[in-house]
């Protein structure tokens, strides 16, 4: 059994800005994994740091954990307009994913946000709970264990759900139940379908793209999620998910896009170049998990593997 105090020692990596952000994201990871009040109020903390892409994290994983308790914090990133818009969105989809209809009535009044990523978060999030409330609950559970913005449609057919997920005149929560039934299709043909996502849409939309695309881990992405990391002109938000996504695949096609926007002028290009080339690195070695919080205080693994929210829970 974990100790509170050995939870306070993984905080502390996490809140600690002198750490390597390696460090505070396999921190955050395990922390995620450890839940739990305790897990949760060092996570609420970190919202204090200056790096969108820790905040954005936070945020992610306090919204995969399904804890009520996390509502409040998530509230206050959602309403509090200081925050980057990467973060704001993040918060709202995390309301989602906790999946209380409490905060249906915020999420509606958030749907008309002037930031269009916050409102597109907050609309989707919407539909989301809706669609629990209409069917009793969580969709069965498929072969990623993450709670995605949108369920799968039900479609099964490769080319149609490709038609979905492209066409922009179709609802964005209906599209989303296309990405995701694509990416539970897998394969390659999957794969190139949904990398063709990453030239339409919104930015959103693209980012949504990238992040499964690293679920996925499907070869036959990276040159268009290296192409779409290289587009200065592309969404900050759209080229860090393409770069975790790459992290994620890590395949020797990964590596030389990740060095070469290691030193990006935006710092949430760069700083997601550095935690995919870590995450690269715990693909192709032989580290045993990535959320390795407790190995470190330990020198032995404790938990089960508990790679990025990229990955599927049982890769």
């Amino acid at each position: 059994m974990v100790t509170e105090q050995e939870v306070d020692a993984i905080g502390q990596t996490l809140v600690d800005p002198k750490q390597p952000l390696q460090a505070r994201f396999r921190a955050l990871f395990t922390l995620r994994g450890l839940g739990g009040p305790g897990a949760i109020a060092w996570i609420s903390q970190a919202f204090g740091d200056d790096s969108a892409l820790l905040k954005h994290e936070l945020a992610y994983c306090l919204g995969q954990m399904q804890d009520a308790r996390a509502i409040p914090v998530l509230v206050d990133v959602l309403q509090d307009t200081r925050q980057e818009p990467m973060v704001r969105h993040e918060a709202g989809e995390a309301l989602g994913a906790i999946g209380d209809p409490e905060v249906l009535e915020l999420l509606k009044q958030y749907s008309s946000d002037p930031v269009i990523e916050v409102a597109e978060t907050c609309q989707l999030a919407v539909h989301r709970l809706e669609w629990l409330q209409q069917h009793g609950g969580e969709p069965t559970a498929g072969p990623y264990l993450s709670v995605d913005p949108a369920p799968p449609a039900e479609e099964r057919d490769v080319g149609r759900l490709r038609e979905a997920l492209l066409d922009e005149s179709r609802p964005l929560f209906e599209r989303y139940r296309a990405m995701f039934a694509l990416r539970n299709a897998g394969g390659e043909e999957a794969a190139l379908a949904l990398a063709e996502g990453l030239h339409c849409g919104s930015a959103l939309f693209r980012h949504e793209v990238g992040y499964v695309l690293g679920q996925l881990q499907h070869e036959a992405a990276v040159p268009q999620l290296a192409a779409a990391l290289a587009r200065c002109a592309e969404n900050p938000m759209v080229r860090h998910e393409c770069a975790e996504a790459l992290g994620a695949i890590a395949r020797p096609s990964c590596l030389a896009a990740l060095q070469a926007h290691a030193d990006d002028p935006e710092r949430v290009v760069r700083e997601s170049c550095e935690v995919a080339l870590d995450m690269y690195e715990h693909e192709t070695g032989r580290a045993f998990q990535y959320a390795d919080g407790l190995e470190q205080l330990h020198g032995g693994p404790l938990l089960g593997p508990r790679p990025h929210p990229g990955l599927p829970e049982d890769s």
